[in-house]
């Protein structure tokens, strides 16, 4: 172990890195988030139908998974304190660039080219978590990781209510702008995160992951474990993203919101996401410390009680525009997102020596469901004229993952280690 090891630091650092991270994930939803906020505009100046909209979170999509795969792999070989900033640069010099397109095909080859190096985000997120904390303190460092994506989310609306103006173009500064900010984190990730630090270290003997070869790591694709996992994050991402890329749409177009209260309710909906995502994590912490439940049943009635929140969705299409119709958006929204923490902790179970490459081959799981669905989506819009159904249908994914995760995942009969080294 070299001098610079995070075994040294205070215990305070780990979570300064966290905050790090909830950066990282708030950048990565700025982003993204960017297109959806700024939708209706851009539909309208490139005078796209839904299915093509539907096409730009298409692309996006099966790009993530591929980035996602192939970072994997690359921060299980390389060192997470390079890799990291390397693929930041990049999506925010994509995102940067997508202020200048001028076509429909500019856009597409924007959105994949974001969805690639975005990809690499959670690979290497979920990797620095799972080197810093104790399993059981993994689902509250996912928290706050994951909870950068509602913050990223809460202040999108807001600078696009900012840069938004009458003329029909003023939506690509809102990309530009979002594009630099990638800059500053690079300069703090590299001032927090010293040289060595969050490296690999050899497993314990006898540890369940003890073979490092890319054989050992093939055979626990095969495991029930994993296959846990993959189903999960199939429809709980499925779920998430239609409600993430279609909102500000649905609330536009399908409940006749204006294009300003829909920014304002937009960043309401996520402060409850992120409320939803650390309430999560800090309850499952709480259960497993001060009521004594098992990791793994804490984690569950979790994801279960979460899990049924989404389930709301199903009244979706008998509110109209009004308070009942946003509480219930904002409880869907809270449980849709809770659920990603748990997920991430449950990945960090599999093999920590490959725990790059599992979020990568989850995320083609993730992505390979959702991306036809989106498109599948505003195919269903076109011809209905309405959002209603396939909201209402979306919100019960997570309720399909929360079987998936009682049938098919076996708790470790270990208890929780009290560090991860």
């Amino acid at each position: 172990m070299t001098d610079a090891s995070p075994s040294r630091r205070a215990d305070s650092w780990k979570w300064w890195v966290c905050g790090l991270l909830l950066l990282a994930s708030t950048i990565n939803y700025m982003d993204r988030q960017t297109l959806a906020n700024a939708a209706v505009r851009i539909t309208r100046e490139f005078q796209l139908s839904q299915a093509q909209y539907g096409n730009l979170e298409w692309v996006f999509g099966w790009a993530f998974a591929a980035g996602s795969l192939a970072f994997g792999f690359v921060v299980d070989r390389w060192s997470v304190r390079w890799v990291y900033p390397a693929v930041l640069l990049l999506w925010s010099a994509v995102g940067f660039a997508t202020g200048f397109v001028e076509s429909y095909g500019g856009l597409l080859l924007c959105r994949t080219a974001l969805g690639l190096f975005e990809g690499g985000h959670w690979p290497c997120a979920i990797k620095t978590t799972q080197r810093l904390l104790a399993s059981r303190d993994r689902s509250m460092g996912n928290s706050v990781l994951q909870s950068g994506t509602s913050i990223g989310a809460i202040l999108t609306p807001q600078l696009m209510r900012l840069l938004l103006t009458d003329e029909p173009g003023s939506w690509r500064i809102a990309f530009q702008a979002v594009g630099v900010v990638g800059l500053l984190w690079i300069v703090g990730w590299f001032w927090v995160v010293r040289p060595g630090e969050l490296e690999a270290e050899p497993p314990r003997t006898g540890a369940p992951d003890e073979g490092g070869d890319l054989g050992a790591f093939c055979r626990g694709l095969l495991t029930r474990r994993m296959a846990a996992v993959l189903v999960i994050i199939a429809l709980i991402n499925t779920a998430w993203q239609i409600l993430r890329a279609w909102l500000p749409k649905f609330l536009q177009e399908g409940r006749g919101y204006t294009e300003s209260a829909a920014l304002n309710f937009n960043s309401l909906f996520y402060v409850a996401t992120d409320i939803g995502c650390l309430g999560a994590g800090a309850l499952t912490v709480w259960l497993a410390r001060r009521r004594g439940w098992s990791v793994h049943a804490s984690r569950s009635g979790v994801f279960l009680g979460c899990s049924l929140l989404t389930a709301l969705s199903t009244a979706v299409p008998f509110l109209p525009k009004g308070f009942a119709l946003e509480v219930t958006l904002l409880l869907v929204g809270a449980g849709a997102l809770a659920v990603f923490p748990i997920y991430h902790a449950l990945t960090q179970e599999i093999s920590p020596r490959h725990q790059g490459k599992v979020t990568g081959v989850a995320s083609l799981a993730a992505w390979g469901l959702g991306p036809p669905l989106q498109r599948g989506f505003g195919i269903l819009v076109d011809r209905t004229g309405s959002f209603d159904l396939g909201f209402a249908i979306a919100g019960w994914l997570p309720v399909g993952a929360m079987l998936a995760l009682w049938l098919l995942w076996t708790p470790d009969p270990r208890p929780a280690e009290e560090s991860p080294r």
